[in-house]
Formats: C-alpha cells, sequence, structure tokens
C-alpha cells in the first residue's frame, strides 16, 4: 500500500463536537500513531465489549499489534472490525470555571478490520520492524527468536483507512465575562520523560550500554 494512501473521513469518524479539532489526513493520523506506541483495541466478543491495551507500531498505511497466539482478543478480532485508540496527554487546562476545565491532547481513533500476518517470514519482518523502530538496530544483535516462540507469537494488522485525528492545545476557552474574574487560569503542561537506564544486574561484565538504548526517543 503507498505511503500516501488517504484515510476518508467516514460518517462514523467524523467529528461532531469540536470539530475544528479535528483532521484526516493521513499526515496528522500517522504523527499520532508515532507519537504514542501504547494503543488500546477496542472489539466485541459474543456481543460484548472489551478494550485491550498493548503496543502498536506503523508500517506505511498498516498499523500491526502483536500478543500471544492463545489470545481470545486475537483470536476473536481475526476478520472483524475493531477500534484502535492513541492518546498522548500534553497538559492540564485550567479555567476560571470548572466548566472550561480541558486537557491538552493529541489522538487518533481508527477503524478497520484486522488481518493475521501469516507465514513465518513475514510475520519475523513485522517484528523486527517493531523492535527496530523503538531501538534501531537492536534485532540483529539479539538472540535469534526459536520456531516455539514464533508460533506462540501473533502479529495483527489493518490499514490504515478510516479514522480520525483530534487535537487540543493552547490557554483555558473561559466564558468572556469570566476574564474579569481575580482565578488563575493557564496550562500545567505534561510530558513522558524517559530517565536513565537501569542494567540487568545479571549482565555479563563488560558488556557496554548500546547506543540505540543511550539514545533513545519515541515520536
Amino acid at each position: 500500500m503507498p505511503e500516501d494512501h488517504a484515510p476518508h473521513p467516514t460518517d462514523r469518524a467524523r467529528l461532531r463536537r469540536t470539530n475544528q479539532r479535528g483532521s484526516y489526513d493521513p499526515a496528522s493520523l500517522y504523527a499520532m500513531l508515532d507519537a504514542n506506541p501504547v494503543c488500546t483495541i477496542g472489539y466485541v466478543i459474543d456481543g460484548k465489549p472489551f478494550a485491550t491495551p498493548t503496543l502498536q507500531w506503523r508500517e506505511g498505511s498498516h498499523v500491526y499489534w502483536h500478543g500471544s497466539s492463545a489470545s481470545r482478543m486475537l483470536k476473536k478480532s481475526l476478520g472483524q472490525e475493531v477500534c484502535l485508540t492513541v492518546t498522548c496527554l500534553d497538559g492540564w487546562v485550567l479555567g476560571r470555571s470548572a466548566m472550561h476545565h480541558s486537557v491538552n491532547f493529541r489522538s487518533a481513533m481508527l477503524f478497520g478490520t484486522a488481518f493475521r500476518v501469516e507465514g513465518p517470514e513475514a510475520k519475523t519482518d513485522r517484528l523486527k520492524t517493531m523492535v527496530d523502530g523503538f531501538f534501531p538496530g537492536r534485532w540483529d544483535m539479539l538472540r535469534p527468536m526459536t520456531d516455539q516462540e514464533l508460533k506462540a507469537t501473533a502479529v495483527f494488522g489493518m490499514e490504515i483507512d478510516e479514522g480520525a485525528a483530534k487535537v487540543r492545545s493552547g490557554p483555558p476557552i473561559d466564558d468572556e465575562e469570566d476574564y474579569a474574574l481575580p482565578i488563575w487560569a493557564g496550562v500545567v503542561p505534561t510530558r513522558t520523560e524517559f530517565l536513565p537506564p537501569e542494567p540487568d544486574p545479571r549482565n555479563l561484565d563488560g558488556v557496554g550500554l548500546p547506543d540505540h538504548v543511550r539514545d533513545f526517543r519515541t515520536g
């Protein structure tokens, strides 16, 4: 699928409220997915709703996630429509009234039909992309996966074809008359911070810290 494949704003994906904060172009959706590897997959099992957190990664116009081959979520979602969401919290917004408290955030909601990545080579390629996407070059320095490990791991994906990105940024938006009140208002910014790596106490002597760990970043 070409990189410029364009998701489309379907009726269920289109934002109804504060729609000025929404966008449907590939660049916006891709940016949201690339900024936060933690997602939630929503699906239905036997008529009942479930939502499961997991890791996701993007390759072009597809998004992938993985789990145990025995996972009920993955088995039941095969060939079914699922909803994938990601959210980044950027700040707490404090207004001059409770009504106008909010948060600054970046988010995306995608809809699609889940497919299973079949075959050991294709599955290995997807997993390698996931690992190297977070830590470039790490896959090739690891012990190769065994056949049993690969068999125990399922990789699913879906085309990024239907969805919306939504962003809220900036100061509070209060009622005009409230700006005259002597109440502090503003934003408490938040961010994800990566702390210094903590080595496994069972590392062998002389094993140094790889650059891809020292320089780890996401988004």
